[in-house]
């Protein structure tokens, strides 16, 4: 672990750069990731294909009202149905909204939702999605510059006036140059994004995608890849044929599962003894940020995550299955309650084979370490930091030498420590999962310390405001973090769940107390 004070270097660099624009592209879909959910139950139960539809094996009790529901006509009545309006105009204002509120307030997400109808109305499919993403933030940050110049200097009672009018005006041209011109664009992107996927689908190369996804996923860019990517080209697959793989190349919850197995098996140390634990909470849970710092600790392992996911991926292509909609999080349970009727045979087998083929290359990755391994805890006496020290080797590059929190903190500025901590914050890509499951195991140190006054929550990187007296990262996400909330201290580690630093924490907020009294 690594602690930093305010005065450290400015954090930057590609990797923060690609990082900080694929968490804004999730974040515009993970908060409205229960109406896709929920559409996909619609989806599953009402289409003609479905449950309950009317090309379905099983004898609807009221045929009518699903038909009615999937949309159809009957008696020479068309009914839209609730799957059309849906995928068409609720889940793109949905994301248009979400991302005009990130960058300008309820505003900015109300002139975001205008715009992107320009885009449902001009185009289909992806584009809608994708245009969303675009349009809606894109359209918040125009009302914001326009409204600059003014800023403060309207007269008292025409605020409300000015303020409409100049987010009526934004919301009306943004929406015909959506309409006119983003529309044809993005038409023209999807047609290339949908061919690409097609050509690898029709060759049989997608498996070859886990190449790029499995290590973005490592580096944190896991829900940029598959809420960013794979879900809105993953939604207009369902609405053609009802399923799509394209939800399972990422969140397959077997890779990493069969990675936690094989170290429960025949890992060392803190990684053994963490591993069944780590295995419950991604396979059942859904968390995969979990199994992260295991490979981020031992490289190679990525390995075997490639080979199980491009397992997972050419399964679902031989079966010919999918889900109705994204397993978030990617439990097994969510996998199993979005899988499309007649696809839970080989979604099951693409989970189960992905999860062996893992366990099966990280084994001999592991059992070929492993006198080195158990050498280098006897020497360190410190799991996690002989971990980081076979990163730092593994990568070619050094990082900061990991030391306790008291001697980093004894380092730092004394404005920084005489301030009293009171508000401690979990810091993760979602703001979700790890994070708050870190933030749980803290509290509890803190309630069996007797230690109150303290506050520990859990928040995505991008919703840091500066408050927080002390922000707890991952090591790949600190950078982040200090863009984010630079008058922080800032707490790096490894691992979530089992950091032995924790007790540090607890004691600096101790020793502070105890000075202060």
């Amino acid at each position: 672990m690594t602690t930093t004070s305010p005065a450290a270097r400015k954090p930057g660099g590609a990797r923060v750069g690609v990082q900080k624009f694929g968490t804004f592209l999730s974040g515009m879909v993970m908060p409205n990731i229960a109406a896709f959910i929920a559409w996909g139950f619609i989806t599953a139960l009402f289409i003609p294909d479905g449950w309950l539809g009317s090309n379905s094996p099983v004898e609807s009790w009221r045929w009518a009202d699903s038909a009615i529901l999937g949309g159809g006509e009957i008696d020479g009545v068309v009914y839209p149905g609730l799957v059309g309006p849906i995928i068409t105009y609720l889940l793109p204002l949905l994301i248009a909204f979400t991302g005009g509120r990130m960058v300008h307030g309820h505003r900015g997400g109300v002139v975001g939702a205008v715009a992107a109808m320009g885009v449902i109305s001009g185009a289909s499919g992806t584009v809608m999605f994708l245009g969303a993403m675009i349009v809606g933030p894109l359209t918040a940050l125009v009302l914001k510059w326009v409204e600059k110049p003014w800023q403060g200097k309207i007269k008292p009672g025409f605020e409300m006036l000015v303020d409409n009018f100049s987010a009526g005006f934004v919301a009306f041209f943004m929406a015909l140059a959506s309409f006119f011109w983003l529309a044809p664009v993005m038409r023209w992107i999807t047609d290339v994004l949908g061919a690409a996927v097609g050509w690898l689908v029709e060759t049989q190369l997608l498996p070859l995608a886990s190449i790029i996804v499995e290590p973005a996923k490592v580096l944190f860019l896991n829900n940029a890849i598959n809420h960013g990517v794979f879900t809105p080209l993953g939604t207009e697959q369902v609405q053609e044929t009802g399923r799509s793989l394209l939800f399972l190349i990422e969140a397959n919850p077997g890779p990493g599962a069969g990675l936690l197995l094989a170290l429960t098996v025949f890992g060392v140390g803190v990684a053994r003894a963490t591993a069944p634990g780590a295995f419950i909470i991604q396979f059942l849970g859904g968390i995969h940020e979990v199994y992260f710092p295991y490979v981020l600790a031992k490289p190679l392992l990525i390995v075997g995550l490639i080979a199980g996911g491009a397992t997972g991926v050419l399964t679902n292509m031989i079966f010919q299955s999918g889900l109705v909609a994204p397993a978030a999080p990617g439990s097994i349970f969510a996998v199993l309650i979005q899988t499309a009727p007649g696809s839970h045979v080989g979604v099951i087998l693409s989970v189960v084979f992905s999860a062996a083929v893992t366990f099966a290359i990280t084994a001999p990755i592991l059992l070929a370490s492993r006198r080195r391994d158990i050498a280098a805890e006897a020497a360190s006496g410190d799991p996690l930091a002989a971990a980081i020290a076979r990163t730092e080797a593994n990568k070619g590059k050094s990082s900061s030498t990991l030391s306790n929190l008291a001697a980093s903190a004894a380092s730092t500025s004394t404005a920084v420590l005489t301030a009293p901590i009171r508000n401690i914050v979990f810091a993760c890509d979602a703001g979700m999962g790890s994070s708050a499951m870190g933030a749980s195991v803290l509290r509890n140190k803190f309630k069996k310390a007797e230690i109150d006054g303290v506050t520990v929550t859990n928040q995505a990187i991008a919703n840091l405001d500066g408050t927080a007296d002390l922000v707890i990262t991952q090591q790949q996400l600190t950078d982040r973090a200090k863009a984010q909330s630079p008058n922080s201290i800032h707490v790096s580690v490894d691992n979530f769940m089992n950091s032995p630093k924790y007790e540090e924490v607890v004691e600096m907020v101790r020793a502070q107390r105890d000075s202060d009294a």
